[in-house]
């Protein structure tokens, strides 16, 4: 006697996978709106070679359209700063961009990447190749170049995503460009926290980009993120890079601990 078995998905499930596509639909075409409503007025500023203030619109409007609600607590420094952060998922740019319209620094691999190293590029990301340990002294002097140009400057110091819970070491080479401090230079270090849904949205282990977009994309409900801008310091108070690295880090970390209430970023 041969039994044939068939299996196929419960309703229940079919139903909550098409809303999770209905989801990722209805975000990903509120992203593209988004692109092309600051994509226009960015390339007129750029023709008529104004500074264009669209690139960090776009990041932050770009964060909402994906579900990320943003509030804030401190207040961000506007220029001249080296912001430190802990770096839990490409969100943190979009989030962190709108709100400290700061520029980044990143692998040079991104710069690479179809569409998205072209957007990098128009908010002044700094590419750095971390992977040629050669290069340090040109990777510093790149870094401090851009400090100089006061606008502020966010540095992952982990050098890869966590699991928004905890720090990883902090890689102290770069903090060598503010040694000695260009300017009245200051650092400051944000703490971003996605409180309960950090697991669900960390871009850890061997996830690719694009599934843990499209994961990200498809989750239900908003996305609350609190961006913790802490009290700034003058790295001229410390020995060495390593010492400022530790700094930051000694920071951030005491506010892993449940916070106050944040105020509605405006």
């Amino acid at each position: 006697m041969t039994i044939a078995w068939s299996f196929t998905a419960s309703p229940s499930i079919e139903k909550t996978k098409l809303r999770e596509r209905l989801r990722r639909g209805r975000r990903i075409a509120a992203l593209i709106g988004t692109l092309i409503l600051c994509l226009f007025p960015h390339l007129l500023w750029k023709l008529l070679r104004l500074r264009s203030p669209w690139p960090p619109l776009f990041l932050g409007m770009a964060a909402r359209a994906v579900g990320c609600r943003v509030a804030i607590t401190g207040v961000p420094l506007r220029q001249s700063v080296l912001l430190v952060s802990n770096h839990v998922s490409w969100i943190d740019i979009l989030a962190l961009g709108g709100a400290a319209r700061t520029t980044f620094i990143s692998k040079d691999d991104v710069e690479r990447w179809p569409v998205i190293g072209w957007l990098a590029a128009q908010n002044d990301t700094i590419f750095i190749a971390r992977s040629r340990r050669g290069d340090a002294g040109a990777q510093v002097h790149v870094l401090r170049d851009a400090l100089a140009r006061q606008r502020p400057v966010t540095l992952f110091a982990e050098g890869t995503t966590g699991d928004g819970k905890s720090l990883l070491p902090f890689k102290p080479s770069l903090f060598a460009a503010i040694i000695p401090a260009p300017g009245r230079m200051r650092v400051q270090p944000v703490y971003l926290d996605y409180g309960d849904a950090a697991p669900d949205i960390a871009w850890v282990g061997t996830e690719e980009a694009g599934a843990n977009a499209l994961r990200v994309m498809g989750r239900k409900g908003p996305l609350p993120l609190t961006i913790h801008f802490l009290d700034s310091f003058d790295p001229a108070d410390f020995p060495d890079r390593k010492a400022i690295a530790a700094e930051a880090r000694k920071r951030i970390e005491a506010r892993l601990q449940p916070s106050l209430p944040p105020s509605p970023a405006v």
